[in-house]
């Protein structure tokens, strides 16, 4: 039972009486016929049970971007109903205008909707439906909580999208670009032309040149069926926060415009998530759709508090295949993690495989390596620089065994490794 406001009210009302007649019965009396007014209000209030509910399914949405769940409420029973609908949901769906005042006659339906604002990843559930419905004097109402099954899957927002139009102009003139054409590792060959100075006497066709009045050389292009290998490290130093943005959801961002731009380019994308365990693990053909594919995937990860096994995820790796690919790291440039547990294995990685190191670097150090107007600003820039020097040292580590390392803010990431990977395409480096 739940009772209204109006039931101290009367309550007060009994004052009246009370003064008329001022006695202990009166007062007792007053209060025994409100009792009896609740207790028959609550019975003439309709059964919440009555009240038919479905929910229409939610499907799945970026995170940050609104949507809307739909439920169904009927009438079943034989009476009019007055009811309050609360469709509650866990905190993270933001749920807002969830409550919903009807009225209904017998056999009649409504459509009640709440929106929706998703603020975390994943599969987000609805809690439950609470019915409240008011007997006729509005002193108490009966409520019950059921169980309506509704989800919806919240995914990672790719908003370095806007930055894949101008990448794709620049892969297409990459591609259209008669002048690349060059000799090397990670090469495929494209056309035959006359020997001009300047050009590698290895490029020479002597074949060709034996049938022909001059010399001919052979024309390389950099191969477009290419391999990108991206390594999602879903670790402690991934759950850190950068201008309050998880630096796992910035990596992710970051590796969603790489894999939308590979596919493009027509290469083959394979994705790998984990930390002392591989977490998810995806294998692409380089379809269009790849970026949708690696959102729904991406959808349930969260940063474990555990260090990654990166002998481990480097045998995932290798799991892949041995053709040569370009492996990305999506990890923190966290001095001691990357020293004591992914340096050990870089050099097997390295002698397969191109490999880049992305990692979201946080401009507060900056910010504080720049303050000296106090004494404790002071303290802050040269711990500031304290860190900062570790970073540059680690970095330059990375570089001498051959690692390529792109260290910078959150926003700048994504487009930073696309460019990235689109002169290693140019050079004919992949």
């Amino acid at each position: 039972m739940v009772i209204s406001g109006r039931l101290p009210l009367l309550l007060l009302l009994g004052l009246v009486p009370v003064v008329a007649r001022p006695s202990l019965g009166t007062l007792w009396l007053w209060v025994l016929l409100v009792l009896l007014l609740v207790i028959a209000d609550w019975f003439a209030a309709p059964r919440p049970a009555g009240l038919e509910l479905s929910r229409a399914p939610v499907g799945t949405v970026r995170l940050g971007h609104p949507t809307e769940t739909v439920l169904v409420a009927t009438n079943r029973g034989r009476r009019r109903m007055r009811a309050l609908v609360r469709d509650s949901w866990q905190p993270t769906a933001g749920a807002g205008a969830n409550r919903h005042r009807i009225r209904l006659d017998a056999g009649d339906r409504t459509v009640l909707r709440t929106p929706l604002l998703p603020r975390r990843r994943g599969d987000l559930r609805a809690v439950g439906v609470t019915v409240r419905t008011r007997g006729p004097l509005g002193l108490a109402s009966r409520q019950r909580t059921r169980v309506v099954p509704g989800a919806v899957r919240s995914l990672p927002p790719f908003e370095s999208r806007k930055h894949l139009p101008s990448r794709l102009a620049r892969l297409r003139d990459l591609d259209g670009r008669s002048a690349v054409r060059v000799r090397g590792q990670g090469t495929e060959f494209d056309s035959l032309r006359e020997y001009v100075r300047g050009d590698d006497v290895r490029s020479i066709d002597w074949r060709a040149s034996a049938r022909n009045r001059n010399v001919v050389v052979r024309t390389w292009q950099p191969e477009r069926d290419r391999r990108v290998v991206l390594v999602l490290d879903t670790s402690r130093t991934s759950a850190g926060r950068v201008d309050d943005v998880p630096r796992l959801d910035s990596a992710m961002d970051a590796a969603l415009l790489l894999a939308a731009l590979a596919a493009r380019a027509g290469d083959r994308i394979d994705f790998i998530a984990g930390d002392r365990r591989v977490r998810s693990r995806v294998r692409s053909a380089g379809a269009r759709d790849v970026a949708a594919t690696l959102q729904e995937t991406m959808a349930d990860l969260e940063p474990v508090i555990a260090e990654a096994d990166w002998a481990a995820l480097a045998g995932a790796v290798t799991g892949l295949g041995r053709q040569r690919a370009l492996v990305v790291l999506l990890t923190p440039l966290e001095p001691s993690a990357v020293e004591e547990g992914l340096l050990p294995v870089l050099p097997a990685l390295t002698r397969h495989h191109r490999v880049v190191v992305a990692s979201v670097k946080d401009p507060a150090l900056e910010r504080l390596a720049a303050g000296r107007a106090t004494v404790d600003e002071v303290y802050d820039a040269a711990a500031a620089e304290q860190v900062l020097a570790r970073r540059r040292r680690t970095a330059d580590l990375l570089r001498a065994i051959g690692v390529d390392v792109v260290d910078t803010d959150a926003d700048r990431l994504p487009p930073a490794l696309a460019d990235h990977y689109l002169s290693l395409k140019a050079r004919g480096l992949l």
